[in-house]
């Protein structure tokens, strides 16, 4: 297991519009709850992005701050950290589009960087409101949050849906590939994770938070008992979901905590 985990948060004065923040917040609070050194930096347009980092973070943000994002970090030296082979990625909401072949936003079409085959147009409408994901190729429970964005994203074949979406839109678009033709959320590469889902996701979903953990310090990590975080979770859960989609979800957690 390495001996610290370096966090990079990019943008966060441009892709922070959600408290997304919170998410880098989380990971260092359970790094360092389990003694597990960790450090956070906070990395603005016009700084080096460290390229031997172990987490990158890439949050949302408004059309032409997404825009400008992108455009930064096209450029080979500073998208080379994120798509460093077996880099961990946390991409929310317009971080989601920017790791996309294309996305449109402010009256454009703009060139992603390209990490993942998925394209995103705007939609008939504004997705806003809680989201409930239910991952399928991850051993992590029901993910809750809450999405609000125009986009709506295709995936490229053989690219895996993060979820399928119980409540919410995500993605928009059925993926053929999705078990039923169910909407799905978000998409998975890697060791690269892209949802609608704010909240801060991490906040919300602590088992999430602790699978990039373990991705980035290539071992297990111990128990770690946060009922705050648990209460939080279940609660949203609650008010979400029907009394039947909740016993549906807390079966499925289940099953995953005894996978993961």
């Amino acid at each position: 297991m390495t001996s610290s985990v370096v966090i990079v948060h990019i943008y966060p004065s441009l892709l922070g519009l959600y408290g997304d923040r919170g998410n880098a917040l989380v990971l260092l609070d359970r790094a360092h709850a389990r003694g597990i050194p960790a450090e956070l930096l906070e990395i603005e347009p016009g700084e080096t992005i460290p390229e031997q980092a172990d987490i990158y973070l890439i949050g949302g943000g408004e059309d032409l701050a997404q825009v400008t994002a992108t455009n930064l970090l096209r450029s080979a030296e500073r998208s080379a950290a994120i798509r460093a082979e077996g880099a961990v990625v946390l991409a929310v909401c317009a971080g989601l589009q920017m790791l996309g072949t294309e996305f449109r936003a402010a009256g454009q079409q703009v060139r992603g960087l390209g990490l993942v085959d998925a394209v995103t147009t705007v939609g008939p409408d504004r997705a806003v409101g809680e989201l409930v994901t239910e991952p399928e190729h991850l051993p992590i429970p029901t993910l809750t949050g809450f999405e609000n964005h125009a986009g709506r994203t295709a995936l490229g074949p053989g690219v895996m849906p993060l979820g399928r979406v119980i409540v919410g839109i995500g993605n928009g678009d059925v993926e053929p590939d999705s078990s039923a033709g169910e909407r799905v959320d978000g998409f998975i590469h890697d060791r690269i994770v892209a949802t609608y889902l704010h909240g801060p996701v991490l906040a919300r979903n602590p088992a999430l938070a602790d699978l990039l953990l373990r991705w980035a310090t290539g071992g297990e990590l111990a128990t770690l008992e946060d009922r705050t975080a648990e209460a939080l979770r279940n609660e949203r859960l609650a008010a979400t979901l029907s009394s039947r989609q909740v016993r549906r979800a807390s079966a499925a957690s289940g099953r995953r905590t005894e996978l993961g």
